[in-house]
């Protein structure tokens, strides 16, 4: 049994949130708290599995509350969020302070349909219980020399780096973005599961912590080398040629898919513009979206990496495109950025 702690300051969601955890078998709540000063003294009491917390609340809010809960490493911690900007922006300040996971609500601080994200918030119940806390602390490699590397490495070919992740991606992708140099011989087209809003401000997030630009794809966007595109929540990142033979990048909700934007139609995509110069990258996640690219890609001639199980805070889409044939490098997060420069090479700044 896996007990949790619930935190809001509406009496109307506690109740809801209570509901909505129980009626998996494997889930109890023991017990629930109004606000961050009432959280912590439960929590150090009760001891639970896992807590999840509200954001804004009176007294303490729901930053403040983790900010204690995690130094003093009580209990893994999922952050419910409002789908807004406001929402968005200190869900990654939570992120950054050492929540597990986030999950958004549908319609804001008190959302009658709440319903909708009953399976995620277990799902990412379990995998908070389940994570495995010795990846948070592993020793990185020394990248130092990463620069040093690249600076040898010339490549003529424009090249398109197509990764995707989800769940533990937020944290995971910090490893592998802001290590990459601006005169990166490739475009970087990013899928990370996650809603409308959030990908702003995680575009944003990066652009702030990279050397490379990182921006939010929009519609019309000219492709170009040492960029990274992230997929827009809502929608599908694809890939066209226009009439003058650049290449823009075109939002779509078609297909309907499980995910907008979805890895495999992003991956898709960038294979029918650059074929065998795609690198396929699949990181951390729960299912397998992208892992039949990931094939696809191998079989163009394309290159392949897939996040090993070392780092992978969820092993699940890296591992579907492992089990498929689809992986060529298996390596952690923290050595991807120098694999993807040594596939890729850079270009000459002028």
């Amino acid at each position: 049994m896996i007990n949790v702690l619930v935190v809001d300051d509406s009496a109307f969601m506690r109740k809801k949130i209570k509901e909505m955890i129980e009626s998996d078998r494997q889930l109890k709540v023991i017990d629930t708290a109004r606000d961050g000063i009432e959280a912590i003294e439960k929590a150090e009491k009760l001891k639970p599995d896992v807590i999840t917390l509200d954001v804004n609340m009176p007294n303490m809010d729901g930053l403040k509350a983790l900010e204690i809960i995690v130094n003093k490493r009580i209990a893994p911690v999922i952050m419910l969020s409002s789908l807004t900007y406001d929402g968005a922006k200190t869900t990654f300040e939570a992120l950054d302070l050492g929540a597990y996971d986030f999950v958004a609500k549908p319609s804001g601080t008190i959302s009658l349909d709440i319903e909708k994200v009953k399976d995620e918030l277990i799902e990412k119940i379990k995998l908070a219980y389940n994570a495995d806390e010795n990846k948070k602390y592993l020793v990185r490699k020394d990248r130092t020399n990463i620069k040093k590397i690249a600076g040898v490495i010339k490549h003529d070919a424009f090249k398109a780096v197509a990764i995707g992740i989800s769940t533990g991606g937020p944290k995971t992708i910090m490893d592998v973005i802001p290590y990459l140099p601006r005169n990166l011989n490739a475009a970087i087209f990013l899928v990370q599961h996650m809603p409308p809003n959030f990908t702003t401000q995680y575009a944003n997030r990066l652009n702030d912590s990279s050397d490379i630009t990182v921006v939010e794809a929009s519609a019309g966007m000219t492709v170009e080398k040492g960029v990274c595109y992230v997929g827009k929540g809502g929608y599908h990142l694809t890939l066209h040629k226009s009439i003058d033979e650049k290449i823009r990048i075109r939002l779509t909700q078609s297909p309907k898919h499980q995910f907008m934007p979805s890895v495999s139609v992003m991956m898709n995509s960038v294979l029918n513009i650059f074929g065998a110069n795609t690198i396929g990258v699949l990181m951390t996640g729960m299912g397998d979206d992208g892992a039949d690219m990931m094939v696809k890609t191998k079989e163009i001639g394309g290159v392949t990496i897939a996040e090993s199980q070392e780092t992978a805070v969820v092993f699940g889409m890296p591992k579907e495109a492992i089990k498929r044939g689809g992986a060529d490098f298996i390596i952690p997060s923290y050595e991807i950025a120098e694999k993807i420069i040594e596939l890729v090479g850079l270009f000459e700044e002028e």
